[in-house]
């Protein structure tokens, strides 16, 4: 573990440093196979390890994120298994909706919104155990479905907003239940929305100096040589077998989540 300077910022060491490649290369392979960030392992794994500060965690993680998502979108666009006009709908609402959260995250009780979220997160557990997606399928773009789609990006963003939490997380898993998309299409276009809101986040945090470029440029540059190969592994795996691997994924972010909440302000 580094020491930290006043506003805990941490001072690099060769440990430090290890350790920021070790958080990367495993935020890399989970963000190529799930299609999230890696956020939500990235920011407790530096503020626990590393001593970072929340809000310098979340900021170092957001930048983090971007070189991550755009390999993992690359590595799903070669197998085609990107929606693009999806993914730009998607990220129309995420930006939007992220500003609301930020500015409702001063005025709703944080507890109530995440035990509401955990338990939108057990539901889609189950779900994911009665819906297996078929590996041909697509998202149907109408009317209906870009006004859906706007809007699920735009509640993606809110949420973020509040509780910090990654898009792919909620994106991923509506996707394949409300819009049936293949598990691999909701995986890389729920990258590809990541990359614009990210890029988006992380300007206004590098301005706040809310972000460790360098430690970010270490995990971004080590999770981006892993990203790939967890790409690799989603594509290999029946859809089945990926939806009880996301459904663990999800468990465990519900489990931290519970932790979270019992905490005492």
């Amino acid at each position: 573990m580094s020491g930290n300077d006043p506003i805990g910022r941490p001072v690099r060491s060769p440990s430090g440093i290890a350790w920021l490649i070790g958080i990367g290369l495993t935020a890399g392979f989970l963000s190529g196979l799930f299609g999230v960030g890696g956020g939500i392992l990235i920011v407790p794994a530096v503020v626990f390890l590393l001593g970072f500060g929340q809000r310098l965690a979340a900021g170092t993680s957001l930048a983090a994120i971007v070189p991550t998502s755009l390999v993992g979108v690359v590595s799903y666009a070669v197998n085609g298994t990107v929606d693009w006009v999806a993914a730009i709908l998607l990220a129309i609402g995420a930006i939007g909706g992220a500003q609301l959260g930020s500015y409702l995250l001063s005025k709703l009780p944080k507890k109530a919104l995440q035990w509401g979220f955990i338990g939108f997160l057990l539901v889609v557990v189950v779900s994911l155990f009665l819906i297996v997606p078929s590996r041909t399928a697509e998202i149907d773009l109408h009317v209906g479905s870009i006004i859906g789609l706007i809007v699920l990006g735009f509640l993606t963003g809110v949420l973020s907003g509040l509780l910090g939490i990654g898009g792919g997380v909620v994106v991923v898993p509506m996707l394949i239940l409300l819009f049936g998309a293949s598990d691999l299409i909701a995986k890389g276009t729920s990258l590809l929305m990541m990359v614009p809101t990210a890029i988006s986040g992380t300007i206004g945090n590098v301005r706040r100096g809310n972000v460790d470029l360098t430690g970010a440029a270490i995990i971004g540059i080590a999770a981006c040589t892993t990203t790939a190969l967890g790409a690799i592994v989603a594509s290999v795996v029946p859809p089945f077998v990926g939806n009880l691997l996301f459904a663990a994924f999800l468990v465990v972010i519900a489990i931290r989540m519970v932790f979270q909440a019992l905490k005492r302000p």
